[in-house]
């Protein structure tokens, strides 16, 4: 029996720092670089937009009239890993936040990419959607996994934005994501 694994989107299997680094810099002629990402609030660091408020207005429109989140690109190797989780017995359940404004241009983004989903959860309390591993980038949704759900396997994937979580396992890879599915899945 395979385990089921809330796997988020944003960080993890697309590449929301690249997207939106590139949008803007295009837009507005700058040259941030992806490498310059290092904080969760750094498109109101290393932009002209004062408060994310201000930034999700922009994201609202600045995929070619669409949300940023209908134009974003999956990491290299993200559909092949979760394509490999499914081949292998797992169920993938996206979990993952959205403004209100970005609910359809996802929906339709896991369409145009195939994803291998059997439930997706657009949810703030991403703790909320009971799964055997879970796989985020975000320390606030990593330490609410494990306080709120001391049985699952926690994984960080590891990005420039995060830390170690006590109790969490750390990934940079889909194959990495696989062996802890399968071992728990051995179980």
């Amino acid at each position: 029996m395979g385990a089921r694994l809330g796997i988020d989107l944003d960080g993890v299997v697309v590449d929301f720092s690249g997207g939106w680094v590139s949008r803007y810099n295009a837009e507005f002629g700058t040259n941030i670089a992806v490498g310059d990402v290092v904080t969760w609030g750094a498109p109101r660091e290393l932009t002209h937009f004062r408060s994310m408020s201000r930034f999700w207005s922009w994201a609202r429109t600045c995929g070619d009239g669409r949300s940023l989140f209908h134009v974003l690109e999956p990491y290299p190797g993200a559909l092949a890993g979760l394509d490999s989780l499914v081949a292998a017995g797992h169920d993938v359940v996206i979990v993952t936040t959205k403004p209100n404004f970005a609910i359809r241009d996802t929906h339709e983004w896991l369409v145009r990419h195939e994803i291998p989903a059997v439930e997706v959860h657009i949810v703030d309390d991403k703790a909320a959607v009971d799964c055997d591993v879970y796989v985020d980038d975000a320390m606030h949704n990593l330490q609410s996994y494990r306080d709120r759900r001391p049985d699952a396997v926690v994984v960080r994937w590891v990005q420039p934005w995060n830390s170690a979580v006590v109790g969490a396992l750390d990934a940079t890879n889909w194959d990495e994501i696989k062996k802890f599915a399968d071992m728990l899945g051995r179980a």
